[in-house]
């Protein structure tokens, strides 16, 4: 998931995506590191977090050969 490149480019911390998406720090984190499974609903909250649509991270990350 390219979860963390686009938190990264609107320019929030872990702690401050997950107060917006009203979730916890170390859950996103675990999202971040491919160790949890996400819901849909929380991928949602998320997104709304982000201010991107729910596609974008549902995508495949880009890759550069």
């Amino acid at each position: 998931m390219q979860m963390r490149v686009v938190r990264l480019s609107a320019g929030l911390s872990q702690e401050a995506l997950a107060h917006l998406a009203g979730l916890d720090r170390t859950y996103i984190g675990g999202i971040e590191r491919s160790e949890r499974n996400v819901s849909i609903d929380n991928i949602e909250k998320i997104a709304n977090a982000l201010k991107v649509d729910v596609a974008l991270l549902l995508s495949p990350p880009l890759t550069v050969d």
